[in-house]
């Protein structure tokens, strides 16, 4: 009997150890989970920091390119309509070199305007009842004095049939003006088209397609990331921020759609965007 109460004893003592021994590997355990976690609450808020300072710094540079590149603008205007006197044939081209910079550098500008704003939640979804009719009128009407001074036929098609939309114009309009402007950069003969239908009984899908270079399947998945660009000779000659898709990947999430894209070498490409016809209330001003 008491060899066997001896032995209890010694098991719950060891039992006992053991437990302290657990223990103590857990509170440690437990410091260092605690301490971990101080340090990933640092780490976010620094690079919360760092990415409210980069947005800080693209705004603010954006803000103070647009004011120089305005004025150039609007001397090369003048000077282009000759109110301070005639021009050559070789001046006129040269004014015409420079307003093009100044217009691709304003580009630039706008586009990391509206990176910093996304990415700093400033962007704001303003939807409104509107007809497709007059979004395709006056995109063709912005995109007339380009088309007229190229080899390439800007199509509209008609959206016959097609319901009144509820989301924001203007975020749309951006979209389609990224996918035709970039669609005119990169076909050199043939035609861009213009097109909407209905994807389903609730979505509705908008298309740019043209007769240009194409683009590889391989770089497809790519397309719509921040700065990323193509490369070919056009694009070589064409400069850019490589943000212009990047920022449409965006605004169509924000209207609670996605975009996608189409496209074989040396057939062309077509780019689309689908939207709900009624944008949601949570996507509504949540930026």
């Amino acid at each position: 009997m008491a060899d066997t109460t001896a032995s209890l004893t010694a098991e719950i003592q060891r039992l006992r150890q053991e437990a302290d021994a657990l223990r103590a590997e857990l509170d440690e355990t437990n410091q260092g989970v605690l301490a971990l976690y101080a340090e990933l609450d640092t780490q976010a808020d620094q690079l919360r920091q760092a990415s409210d300072l980069k947005s800080r710094f693209l705004s603010y540079m954006s803000h103070e390119f647009r004011t120089p590149l305005g004025s150039i603008l609007s001397i090369t205007s003048l000077l282009a309509d000759e109110l301070d006197g005639p021009l050559s044939a070789e001046q006129h081209t040269q004014v015409g070199f420079i307003r093009s910079s100044a217009r691709e550098l304003r580009e630039m500008v706008d586009d990391l305007l509206d990176l910093a704003k996304i990415e700093a939640g400033r962007i704001t979804i303003s939807p409104a009842w509107f007809d497709m009719f007059d979004l395709f009128s006056a995109l063709r009407g912005m995109f007339r004095p380009i088309v007229d001074a190229s080899s390439v036929d800007l199509i509209f098609e008609e959206p016959s049939g097609l319901p009144k939309l509820y989301t924001d114009d203007k975020k749309l309009a951006q979209i389609l003006r990224n996918f035709i402007s970039n669609a005119l950069k990169f076909t050199v003969q043939g035609e861009v088209r213009v097109s909407a239908r209905m994807e389903n009984d609730r979505e509705i899908r908008f298309a740019v397609q043209d007769t240009g270079l194409g683009i590889p399947g391989e770089l497809h998945k790519n397309l719509f990331e921040d700065f990323s660009q193509i490369d070919s000779p056009l694009q070589k000659r064409l400069r850019g921020t490589g943000l212009g898709l990047s920022l449409c990947k965006r605004f169509a999430e924000l209207l609670g759609g996605r975009v996608g894209v189409d496209s074989t070498p040396g057939v062309g490409s077509l780019f689309f965007v689908i939207i709900p016809l009624s944008i949601a209330s949570e996507n509504v001003n949540e930026t």
